[in-house]
Protein backbone atom coordinates (compact mmCIF):
# COMPACT_ATOMS: atom_id res chain seq x y z
CA UNK A 1 0.00 0.00 0.00
CA UNK A 2 1.47 3.51 -1.25
CA UNK A 3 1.90 6.08 1.33
CA UNK A 4 2.29 10.18 0.60
CA UNK A 5 2.76 12.62 2.66
CA UNK A 6 0.10 14.90 1.59
CA UNK A 7 -2.78 12.96 2.08
CA UNK A 8 -2.03 13.35 5.63
CA UNK A 9 -1.16 17.17 5.37
CA UNK A 10 -4.36 18.56 6.56
CA UNK A 11 -4.17 15.63 10.05
CA UNK A 12 -0.45 17.59 10.39
CA UNK A 13 -1.83 21.33 9.98
CA UNK A 14 -4.17 20.37 12.76
CA UNK A 15 -1.51 18.82 15.42
CA UNK A 16 0.63 21.98 14.56
CA UNK A 17 -2.18 24.04 15.31
CA UNK A 18 -2.60 22.50 18.39
CA UNK A 19 0.64 22.37 19.70
CA UNK A 20 1.50 26.11 19.44
CA UNK A 21 -1.80 27.41 20.82
CA UNK A 22 -0.46 27.40 23.94
CA UNK A 23 3.02 28.63 23.45
CA UNK A 24 1.30 32.30 22.24
CA UNK A 25 0.42 32.57 25.75
CA UNK A 26 4.00 31.66 26.69
CA UNK A 27 5.45 34.12 24.65
CA UNK A 28 3.13 36.75 25.82
CA UNK A 29 3.67 35.92 29.29
CA UNK A 30 7.06 35.28 29.09
CA UNK A 31 7.52 38.95 27.43
CA UNK A 32 6.23 40.38 30.22
CA UNK A 33 8.12 38.76 33.15
CA UNK A 34 11.68 39.62 31.47
CA UNK A 35 10.35 43.20 30.62
CA UNK A 36 9.08 44.26 34.16
CA UNK A 37 12.05 42.30 36.03
CA UNK A 38 14.06 45.17 37.53
CA UNK A 39 12.16 47.50 36.08
CA UNK A 40 13.86 47.31 32.57
CA UNK A 41 10.79 48.36 30.61
CA UNK A 42 11.10 51.66 32.86
CA UNK A 43 15.41 52.31 32.02
CA UNK A 44 14.26 51.64 27.98
CA UNK A 45 10.60 51.88 27.12
CA UNK A 46 11.63 52.62 23.67
CA UNK A 47 12.84 49.50 23.03
CA UNK A 48 10.04 47.43 25.64
CA UNK A 49 6.94 49.29 24.60
CA UNK A 50 7.65 48.36 20.31
CA UNK A 51 8.77 44.87 21.44
CA UNK A 52 5.51 44.15 23.74
CA UNK A 53 3.26 45.92 21.25
CA UNK A 54 4.22 44.27 18.62
CA UNK A 55 4.38 40.71 19.83
CA UNK A 56 1.11 41.39 21.67
CA UNK A 57 -0.27 42.49 18.03
CA UNK A 58 1.02 39.46 16.21
CA UNK A 59 -0.14 37.18 18.93
CA UNK A 60 -3.67 38.38 18.90
CA UNK A 61 -3.71 37.91 15.40
CA UNK A 62 -2.60 34.49 15.74
CA UNK A 63 -5.70 33.57 17.91
CA UNK A 64 -8.44 35.88 16.06
CA UNK A 65 -7.01 33.84 12.37
CA UNK A 66 -7.20 30.52 14.36
CA UNK A 67 -11.07 31.53 15.13
CA UNK A 68 -11.71 32.79 11.77
CA UNK A 69 -9.72 29.48 10.37
CA UNK A 70 -11.96 27.40 11.84
CA UNK A 71 -15.07 29.03 10.23
CA UNK A 72 -13.40 29.67 6.72
CA UNK A 73 -12.53 25.46 6.32
CA UNK A 74 -12.28 24.18 3.92
CA UNK A 75 -12.84 26.40 1.14
CA UNK A 76 -9.82 28.69 2.38
CA UNK A 77 -7.47 26.10 3.74
CA UNK A 78 -4.33 26.81 1.38
CA UNK A 79 -4.79 29.95 2.34
CA UNK A 80 -5.62 29.88 6.09
CA UNK A 81 -2.36 27.49 6.35
CA UNK A 82 -0.03 29.96 4.98
CA UNK A 83 -1.20 32.32 7.24
CA UNK A 84 -0.82 30.38 10.33
CA UNK A 85 2.99 29.50 9.28
CA UNK A 86 3.63 33.26 8.84
CA UNK A 87 1.91 33.79 12.00
CA UNK A 88 4.76 31.46 13.86
CA UNK A 89 7.88 33.10 11.58
CA UNK A 90 6.74 36.31 12.74
CA UNK A 91 6.40 35.59 16.14
CA UNK A 92 9.85 34.30 15.68
CA UNK A 93 11.16 36.65 14.01
CA UNK A 94 9.77 39.84 16.52
CA UNK A 95 11.11 37.34 19.58
CA UNK A 96 14.75 36.98 17.99
CA UNK A 97 14.91 40.67 17.16
CA UNK A 98 14.62 41.52 20.66
CA UNK A 99 16.38 39.10 22.10
CA UNK A 100 19.50 40.33 19.52
CA UNK A 101 18.60 43.65 21.22
CA UNK A 102 18.74 42.66 24.69
CA UNK A 103 22.37 40.94 24.26
CA UNK A 104 24.44 44.01 22.96
CA UNK A 105 22.82 46.13 25.71
CA UNK A 106 25.35 47.13 28.37
CA UNK A 107 24.94 47.20 32.87
CA UNK A 108 21.57 44.68 31.88
CA UNK A 109 23.23 41.52 33.27
CA UNK A 110 19.68 40.48 34.86
CA UNK A 111 17.85 41.41 32.19
CA UNK A 112 20.07 39.50 29.79
CA UNK A 113 20.74 36.54 31.70
CA UNK A 114 16.42 35.99 32.50
CA UNK A 115 16.09 36.61 28.45
CA UNK A 116 18.36 34.16 27.64
CA UNK A 117 17.10 31.38 29.58
CA UNK A 118 13.36 32.31 28.58
CA UNK A 119 14.63 32.17 24.91
CA UNK A 120 16.32 29.06 25.18
CA UNK A 121 12.90 27.42 26.84
CA UNK A 122 11.10 28.74 24.25
CA UNK A 123 13.01 27.90 21.59
CA UNK A 124 13.22 24.02 22.86
CA UNK A 125 9.65 24.11 23.07
CA UNK A 126 8.73 25.84 19.72
CA UNK A 127 11.10 23.69 17.85
CA UNK A 128 9.44 20.24 19.37
CA UNK A 129 6.02 21.64 18.88
CA UNK A 130 6.57 22.28 15.52
CA UNK A 131 8.32 18.78 14.81
CA UNK A 132 5.46 17.56 12.35
CA UNK A 133 7.03 20.18 9.76
CA UNK A 134 10.61 20.14 9.80
CA UNK A 135 10.67 23.32 7.32
CA UNK A 136 8.93 25.27 9.91
CA UNK A 137 10.53 23.87 13.00
CA UNK A 138 13.98 24.83 11.49
CA UNK A 139 13.16 27.74 10.27
CA UNK A 140 11.31 28.91 14.22
CA UNK A 141 14.67 28.20 15.44
CA UNK A 142 16.20 30.01 13.25
CA UNK A 143 14.52 33.14 13.32
CA UNK A 144 15.27 32.83 17.44
CA UNK A 145 18.84 32.60 17.58
CA UNK A 146 20.36 33.91 14.39
CA UNK A 147 19.50 37.57 14.26
CA UNK A 148 21.29 37.14 17.59
CA UNK A 149 24.32 35.21 16.99
CA UNK A 150 25.01 37.57 13.97
CA UNK A 151 24.43 40.97 15.68
CA UNK A 152 26.55 39.55 18.61
CA UNK A 153 29.09 38.67 16.47
CA UNK A 154 29.27 41.76 14.92
CA UNK A 155 29.39 43.75 17.80
CA UNK A 156 32.21 41.50 18.76
CA UNK A 157 29.88 40.31 22.33
CA UNK A 158 29.93 38.09 25.06
CA UNK A 159 31.44 35.11 21.85
CA UNK A 160 31.29 32.02 24.63
CA UNK A 161 27.84 32.79 23.97
CA UNK A 162 27.73 33.08 20.64
CA UNK A 163 29.60 29.68 20.27
CA UNK A 164 27.10 28.18 23.13
CA UNK A 165 24.27 29.73 21.21
CA UNK A 166 25.49 28.22 17.71
CA UNK A 167 26.19 24.78 19.21
CA UNK A 168 22.44 25.07 20.48
CA UNK A 169 21.17 25.85 17.44
CA UNK A 170 22.96 23.07 15.94
CA UNK A 171 22.20 20.71 18.36
CA UNK A 172 18.02 22.06 18.04
CA UNK A 173 18.00 20.93 14.08
CA UNK A 174 19.48 17.68 14.66
CA UNK A 175 17.03 16.84 17.17
CA UNK A 176 14.30 18.35 15.14
CA UNK A 177 15.12 15.86 12.16
CA UNK A 178 15.35 12.65 14.12
CA UNK A 179 12.11 13.88 15.87
CA UNK A 180 10.46 15.17 12.61
CA UNK A 181 11.35 11.18 11.36
CA UNK A 182 9.93 9.37 14.51
CA UNK A 183 6.62 11.46 14.46
CA UNK A 184 6.04 10.95 10.08
CA UNK A 185 7.17 6.72 11.00
CA UNK A 186 4.30 7.02 13.84
CA UNK A 187 1.91 8.39 11.79
CA UNK A 188 2.50 6.31 9.21
CA UNK A 189 1.67 3.88 10.90
CA UNK A 190 -1.25 4.63 12.09
CA UNK A 191 -2.77 5.60 8.65
CA UNK A 192 -1.32 2.07 7.01
CA UNK A 193 -3.53 0.83 9.79
CA UNK A 194 -6.49 2.21 9.55
CA UNK A 195 -6.50 1.75 5.54
CA UNK A 196 -5.75 -2.07 6.41
CA UNK A 197 -8.47 -2.01 8.43
CA UNK A 198 -10.86 -0.54 5.95
CA UNK A 199 -9.67 -3.40 3.48
CA UNK A 200 -10.26 -5.71 6.32
CA UNK A 201 -14.15 -4.39 6.75
CA UNK A 202 -15.04 -3.88 2.91
CA UNK A 203 -13.58 -8.01 2.71
CA UNK A 204 -15.71 -8.52 5.43
CA UNK A 205 -18.78 -7.36 3.29
CA UNK A 206 -17.90 -7.90 -0.28
CA UNK A 207 -18.19 -10.94 -2.59
CA UNK A 208 -14.70 -12.07 -3.40
CA UNK A 209 -15.97 -13.02 -6.65
CA UNK A 210 -18.57 -10.69 -8.22
CA UNK A 211 -17.74 -7.57 -6.03
CA UNK A 212 -21.11 -7.26 -4.87
CA UNK A 213 -22.13 -6.87 -1.24
CA UNK A 214 -22.33 -10.37 0.44
CA UNK A 215 -25.43 -11.55 2.39
CA UNK A 216 -24.72 -10.43 5.75
CA UNK A 217 -23.91 -6.79 4.42
CA UNK A 218 -27.11 -6.77 2.73
CA UNK A 219 -29.36 -8.10 5.44
CA UNK A 220 -27.70 -5.02 7.70
CA UNK A 221 -28.60 -3.10 4.76
CA UNK A 222 -32.26 -4.19 4.54
CA UNK A 223 -32.19 -3.63 8.57
CA UNK A 224 -31.35 -0.03 8.22
CA UNK A 225 -33.37 0.78 5.44
CA UNK A 226 -36.25 -0.56 6.76
CA UNK A 227 -36.28 1.18 9.68
CA UNK A 228 -35.20 4.60 7.77
CA UNK A 229 -38.36 3.80 5.42
CA UNK A 230 -41.00 3.06 8.32
CA UNK A 231 -39.95 6.68 10.06
CA UNK A 232 -40.28 8.50 6.43
CA UNK A 233 -43.49 5.30 5.67
CA UNK A 234 -41.95 5.84 2.00
CA UNK A 235 -41.56 2.26 0.07
CA UNK A 236 -39.00 -0.31 -0.19
CA UNK A 237 -38.55 -2.84 -2.82
CA UNK A 238 -36.51 -6.16 -3.02
CA UNK A 239 -35.79 -8.03 -6.53
CA UNK A 240 -34.16 -11.56 -6.23
CA UNK A 241 -32.47 -13.06 -9.49
CA UNK A 242 -32.21 -16.23 -9.57
CA UNK A 243 -29.76 -18.02 -13.12
CA UNK A 244 -31.59 -20.42 -14.74
CA UNK A 245 -30.11 -23.66 -15.05
CA UNK A 246 -27.04 -22.62 -13.63
CA UNK A 247 -26.09 -26.02 -13.10
CA UNK A 248 -25.32 -27.50 -16.61
CA UNK A 249 -22.77 -24.38 -16.94
CA UNK A 250 -21.06 -25.84 -13.67
CA UNK A 251 -21.67 -29.48 -15.35
CA UNK A 252 -20.61 -28.76 -18.91
CA UNK A 253 -17.96 -26.45 -18.60
CA UNK A 254 -16.22 -26.51 -15.25
CA UNK A 255 -16.95 -24.09 -12.08
CA UNK A 256 -14.35 -21.67 -13.56
CA UNK A 257 -16.64 -20.87 -16.80
CA UNK A 258 -19.38 -21.00 -14.06
CA UNK A 259 -17.41 -17.97 -12.27
CA UNK A 260 -17.30 -15.89 -15.22
CA UNK A 261 -20.89 -15.97 -16.00
CA UNK A 262 -21.73 -14.74 -12.58
CA UNK A 263 -19.13 -12.38 -12.85
CA UNK A 264 -20.85 -10.90 -15.91
CA UNK A 265 -24.08 -11.36 -14.09
CA UNK A 266 -23.16 -8.99 -11.15
CA UNK A 267 -22.16 -6.06 -13.60
CA UNK A 268 -24.90 -6.38 -15.47
CA UNK A 269 -27.16 -6.08 -12.20
CA UNK A 270 -24.65 -3.04 -10.78
CA UNK A 271 -25.18 -1.06 -14.08
CA UNK A 272 -28.47 -1.04 -14.03
CA UNK A 273 -28.98 -0.38 -10.22
CA UNK A 274 -26.52 2.11 -9.79
CA UNK A 275 -27.95 5.08 -7.57
CA UNK A 276 -26.20 5.41 -4.02
CA UNK A 277 -29.40 4.24 -2.14
CA UNK A 278 -29.59 0.77 -4.59
CA UNK A 279 -27.93 -2.12 -2.69
CA UNK A 280 -26.86 -5.18 -5.03
CA UNK A 281 -26.01 -8.08 -3.65
CA UNK A 282 -24.41 -11.68 -4.41
CA UNK A 283 -27.67 -13.60 -1.94
CA UNK A 284 -26.69 -17.29 -2.76
CA UNK A 285 -24.51 -19.13 -5.39
CA UNK A 286 -26.30 -18.31 -8.05
CA UNK A 287 -28.99 -15.66 -6.90
CA UNK A 288 -28.49 -12.01 -6.46
CA UNK A 289 -30.46 -9.50 -4.77
CA UNK A 290 -31.29 -5.50 -5.11
CA UNK A 291 -32.90 -3.43 -2.73
CA UNK A 292 -34.51 -0.43 -3.91
CA UNK A 293 -35.86 2.61 -1.77
CA UNK A 294 -38.12 5.13 -2.91
CA UNK A 295 -39.78 3.77 -6.49
CA UNK A 296 -42.84 2.55 -7.51
CA UNK A 297 -43.11 -1.01 -7.80
CA UNK A 298 -43.80 -0.09 -11.88
CA UNK A 299 -40.23 1.21 -12.60
CA UNK A 300 -38.58 -1.69 -10.28
CA UNK A 301 -39.93 -4.05 -12.46
CA UNK A 302 -38.93 -2.47 -15.76
CA UNK A 303 -35.56 -2.68 -14.35
CA UNK A 304 -35.50 -6.21 -13.45
CA UNK A 305 -37.10 -6.54 -16.99
CA UNK A 306 -33.72 -5.06 -18.40
CA UNK A 307 -31.44 -7.20 -16.27
CA UNK A 308 -33.70 -10.17 -17.63
CA UNK A 309 -33.33 -8.95 -21.56
CA UNK A 310 -29.76 -7.66 -20.70
CA UNK A 311 -29.00 -11.34 -19.29
CA UNK A 312 -31.07 -13.61 -22.11
CA UNK A 313 -28.88 -11.58 -25.28
CA UNK A 314 -25.54 -12.04 -23.18
CA UNK A 315 -23.13 -14.13 -25.28
CA UNK A 316 -19.68 -14.98 -23.45
CA UNK A 317 -17.52 -17.92 -24.35
CA UNK A 318 -15.08 -19.94 -22.34
CA UNK A 319 -12.18 -21.57 -23.87
CA UNK A 320 -14.08 -21.18 -27.19
CA UNK A 321 -16.99 -22.48 -26.01
CA UNK A 322 -20.58 -20.57 -25.53
CA UNK A 323 -21.95 -19.53 -22.11
CA UNK A 324 -25.36 -18.85 -22.41
CA UNK A 325 -28.02 -18.61 -20.20
CA UNK A 326 -31.35 -16.84 -19.23
CA UNK A 327 -32.52 -15.90 -15.32
CA UNK A 328 -35.48 -15.53 -13.32
CA UNK A 329 -36.41 -12.51 -11.03
CA UNK A 330 -39.31 -11.95 -8.37
CA UNK A 331 -39.95 -8.77 -7.32
CA UNK A 332 -41.71 -6.94 -3.58
CA UNK A 333 -42.33 -3.93 -2.40
CA UNK A 334 -44.24 -2.32 0.10
CA UNK A 335 -44.21 0.60 3.21
CA UNK A 336 -42.96 -0.72 6.20
CA UNK A 337 -45.37 -1.57 9.07
CA UNK A 338 -44.92 -2.20 12.50
CA UNK A 339 -45.74 -5.23 12.67
CA UNK A 340 -44.11 -6.66 9.85
CA UNK A 341 -40.36 -7.61 9.49
CA UNK A 342 -37.78 -7.04 6.99
CA UNK A 343 -37.78 -10.60 6.36
CA UNK A 344 -41.43 -10.67 5.23
CA UNK A 345 -40.76 -8.05 1.80
CA UNK A 346 -37.77 -11.21 0.82
CA UNK A 347 -40.47 -13.88 1.25
CA UNK A 348 -42.73 -12.45 -1.01
CA UNK A 349 -39.46 -11.64 -3.39
CA UNK A 350 -38.81 -15.29 -3.09
CA UNK A 351 -42.24 -16.16 -3.29
CA UNK A 352 -42.42 -14.46 -6.91
CA UNK A 353 -39.06 -15.98 -7.78
CA UNK A 354 -40.70 -19.22 -7.66
CA UNK A 355 -43.98 -18.28 -9.50
CA UNK A 356 -41.42 -17.06 -12.53
CA UNK A 357 -39.45 -20.29 -12.14
CA UNK A 358 -42.92 -22.64 -12.08
CA UNK A 359 -44.89 -19.84 -15.31
CA UNK A 360 -41.40 -20.94 -17.73
CA UNK A 361 -38.39 -19.03 -16.83
CA UNK A 362 -36.55 -16.62 -18.04
CA UNK A 363 -39.84 -13.97 -16.30
CA UNK A 364 -39.51 -10.84 -14.26
CA UNK A 365 -42.88 -11.05 -11.92
CA UNK A 366 -43.67 -8.89 -9.04
CA UNK A 367 -45.68 -9.17 -5.86
CA UNK A 368 -47.20 -6.21 -3.84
Amino acid sequence: MEFKKYQLYPRVINDLKQRSTISIVFFLTTACLVLVTDNYNLRHPEFSNPFLISLSGICLLRLLHMTLAQRTQPKFERFNNLIFILGVAVTAMIWGIGFAKFMIQDGELSATLLMTMCTIGLCAGGAVAFIPDLRLSISFSFFMLVPTIGTMVFYHKNMPLVISLLIFFVYLCFITHRGNREYWYALENEYLLKEKSKEFENMSRIDGLTGLYNRRYFDDALSFEWSRSLRQQTSISIIIFDIDDFKQINDQYGHLAGDQYLKATATIIKNIFKRETDINARYGGDEFIALIANKPLENVLMMAEKVRSMIAALHLEYEGQPLQATISAGAAICVPDKRDKPQSLILKADKALYQSKASGRNKVIGDT
